[in-house]
């Protein structure tokens, strides 16, 4: 996992539009990107480039029909933290790896995390993981039961 910060560099259109394409189709070739962006291949290999050296794409992935693995548990879960001891409970927090995402956010909550779990064992197992963390005052898990 890359953990570069990304660079004070200013994003122009084309930088978001081909991010934005590659969100769609992580796997899309340069040719394919250049047609769509009607720019040269080698204008899309510097944009990479430039985007992965600066931290500010972590990678490609590819994305999985939803019922690819039905078994599999999908939550979000919502986490007040602890005082100044944010960067400690996310440190932990990141060694999860049944957490895809984190972010930090406004309101009641300090964190949102994006939870998959293979079972509801192991999803209970994670629960109470988080709960254990110093740091974790409360958090309150949701399952994602099907996507409208």
């Amino acid at each position: 996992m890359n953990n570069r910060t990304p660079s004070k560099h200013v994003y122009d259109g084309l930088d978001r539009e081909l991010i934005g394409l590659l969100r769609n189709d992580g796997r899309a070739s340069l040719s394919k990107l250049a047609e769509i962006l009607q720019v040269s291949r080698g204008t899309v290999q510097n944009r990479l480039d430039r985007l992965l050296n600066s931290g500010t794409l972590l990678g490609f992935t590819i994305r999985i029909r939803e019922d690819y693995e039905p078994e599999t548990i999908r939550a979000i879960m919502s986490i007040e933290v602890e005082g100044k001891s944010t960067t400690e409970v996310i440190r932990q927090l990141r060694g999860l790896p049944e957490l895809q995402t984190l972010h930090t956010t406004n309101g009641s909550w300090d964190l949102v995390a994006e939870i998959q779990t293979s079972s509801l064992q192991d999803f209970d197992r994670l629960l109470r993981d988080v709960r254990m963390i110093d740091g974790v005052l409360n958090s309150e898990t949701s399952i994602l039961l099907s996507s409208v």
